[in-house]
């Protein structure tokens, strides 16, 4: 594969202004009308509808309050659609983040929370600058599904005190082994009344999903189960007896705490937030790319995302990112463009605005309902069960990142996972690079073994042309260097062809100069043939070069050279 500095067909690179020019410029330059408003205001609407009650649960299960979840997602989501790199994307609080959000605060507060979220917004903007947004998208599948799964799990184990109404005489552990126990041990208070309520809000999701999917099945089964409970006096906790209520009105914005030793303490938790707020918003963007035929801008995406969360973490809310879930509702319901988002944030805060004091009536275990429907519906079980099945080493990978997701953390979970699948792809490209005198098939390292190459393969015992195809890395430059060392001892001239490498690494690049200079040494002549621009720059860059070796255009002119070299030593 050609280099882009040496590509004769390279498209000119794109300047700052096509990288970073949100979206919406675009769409408005495009024109907006009537028609295309009317499209995004009810989309808006739709979506608002979705993230009222789940930006409230989110929010609590994160161990903060509910208001600030709706911070997020008026602020946050705000931001995020007026100048992000999607004409589709929903911003706001995340399912994803609960984990981390919950242990950030058990761990330094809801300061040093605020504190992390504006962080990770100055890591988020730099990433895209920095033009590092394309790579975000390089995590493998096998990795995402693990660690979404994961967190689908953890979210799951979080709700259960609130599904089943029980009460804790200690603080609710966050290891998942410790909590199970200690809910185990909680069983002797449990509440059918908030049991009842959890498994209706349960029932009517799930069933206006399937009979009515136009209807808020969320919205409606919180407001259905507030009334129940408010009607029939039940003895369950509400947003109001636990969190006195939500205010009915934006907080002015204001800087997080912030000293040395806070910012060194909570500054891995700001690398967790904006990788795994990276990873989200750029798998959300190319969902909605997917169901429109659209493209984002990965870069303009990510700078917006940290503005986003620099803007949250003023209000008081808690980390902002992408939803797919949202998105996905949104481009169904028919939006245009990033309109649709601004709009979606202003009906949220209309919403706060008025309707605040009804959130007081709304039952936990409702939400708790909510959130548990959120994670069945993340953990991907289609793909999971392919995964499984696909091969051992994707099975690996899913079940390692799974499991260090459920029982260690977000963060071991997927470099552990990254690691195991690059070595998983590193071992497979290195299987696909053959170095053969025809149609040889691949060879294994078998530097201190028998040699695998046959002298009768080739009708020219002075001249002999072997090709090495495929990509030429570090995984398999030792076992060709030391296949074509030995086949360099039997020949007067070595011809190799490199026309089929679609990739040279330094290290495979280093270790041809090895042989080179091995085969100098012994009088044998070398010849490179097909070497493209960038492949040739590189041998040359570690020392490949006349009079040692002699590269040539074709394998003919390279074995008539070695010939006339021949006839006339």
């Amino acid at each position: 594969m050609d280099s882009p500095s040496h590509r004769s067909d390279a498209q000119p690179k794109p300047s700052f202004a096509e990288l970073f020019t949100p979206k919406l410029v675009t769409v408005l330059r495009e024109g907006y009308g009537w028609d295309k408003l009317r499209s995004d205001v009810i989309a808006g609407l739709t979506v608002a509808i979705v993230a009222l009650p789940l930006s409230m649960a989110i929010a609590i299960a994160s161990g903060t309050t509910p208001d600030r979840g709706l911070y997020t997602a008026i602020i946050g989501g705000f931001i995020i659609s007026a100048l992000g790199g999607s004409r589709f994307q929903i911003g706001g609080p995340a399912g994803a983040f609960i984990v981390l959000v919950a242990a950030t605060v058990q761990q330094h507060g809801v300061d040093g929370m605020l504190l992390a979220t504006l962080i990770a917004g100055l890591i988020l903007m730099a990433i895209g600058l920095l033009r590092l947004g394309t790579y975000v998208k390089f995590i493998p599948y096998p990795v995402t599904v693990g660690f979404t799964a994961g967190i689908a799990v953890i979210i799951f184990a979080s709700q259960i005190k609130d599904l089943l109404g029980l009460t804790l005489h200690e603080a609710e552990p966050a290891e998942l082994v410790e909590k199970l126990e200690v809910l185990a041990g909680a069983l002797g208070t449990f509440n059918v009344a908030a049991a009842a309520l959890a498994l209706l809000s349960i029932l009517i999701i799930v069933g206006l999903k399937r009979w009515r999917p136009g209807w808020p099945g969320m919205l409606v089964a919180v407001g259905l189960t507030a009334i129940l409970a408010l009607a029939f006096k039940l003895p369950v906790e509400t947003i109001g007896t636990r969190f006195g209520g939500i205010p009915s009105s934006l907080p002015m914005p204001a800087l997080p705490q912030i000293s040395l030793e806070k910012l060194q303490a909570v500054l891995p938790n700001a690398v967790a937030f904006a990788l795994l707020g990276a990873i989200e918003s750029l798998l959300s963007a190319v969902v909605a790319d997917g169901m429109t035929g659209r493209r984002h801008r990965s870069n303009s995406e990510l700078v917006a995302q940290g503005l986003a969360n620099i803007a949250s973490s003023l209000f008081g809310g808690v980390p902002a990112t992408g939803t797919i879930a949202r998105t996905a509702t949104n481009v169904r319901a028919g939006a245009h463009g990033p309109v649709s988002g601004m709009l979606h944030s202003a009906f949220l805060l209309a919403f706060m605005l008025v309707a605040a004091p009804l959130a007081s009536y709304i039952p936990l275990a409702a939400l708790a309902g909510v959130l548990a429907v959120v994670a069945w519906n993340m953990a991907e079980k289609h793909a999971i069960w392919t995964l499984l099945r696909s091969s051992r080493g994707d099975a690996l990978v899913l079940l390692s990142t799974l499991l260090l997701t459920i029982f260690k953390d977000l963060t071991y979970g997927i470099v552990v996972g990254f690691t195991l699948a690059a070595l998983q792809f590193i071992n497979r490209m290195a299987k696909g690079t053959e170095v053969a005198p025809g149609a040889a098939g691949p060879l294994d390292d078998v530097a201190d073994g028998a040699t695998p190459y046959d002298p009768a393969m080739s009708s020219d015992r002075d001249v002999v042309v072997y090709r090495i195809s495929g990509a030429f890395f570090f995984a398999a430059a030792s076992s060709v260097s030391a296949v074509l060392d030995r086949i360099a001892d039997q020949h007067k001239a070595l011809v190799i062809d490199f026309g089929a490498v679609s990739l040279l690494d330094s290290t495979a690049a280093n270790a041809i100069a090895g042989v080179v200079g091995g085969a100098a040494r012994k009088g044998v002549a070398i010849y490179l043939s097909g070497t493209k621009p960038y492949v040739r720059q590189t041998l040359a860059n570690h020392g490949v070069s006349a009079p040692q070796a002699h590269f040539v255009d074709t394998i003919a002119d390279a074995v008539a050279k070695a010939h006339e070299r021949s006839a006339e030593a």
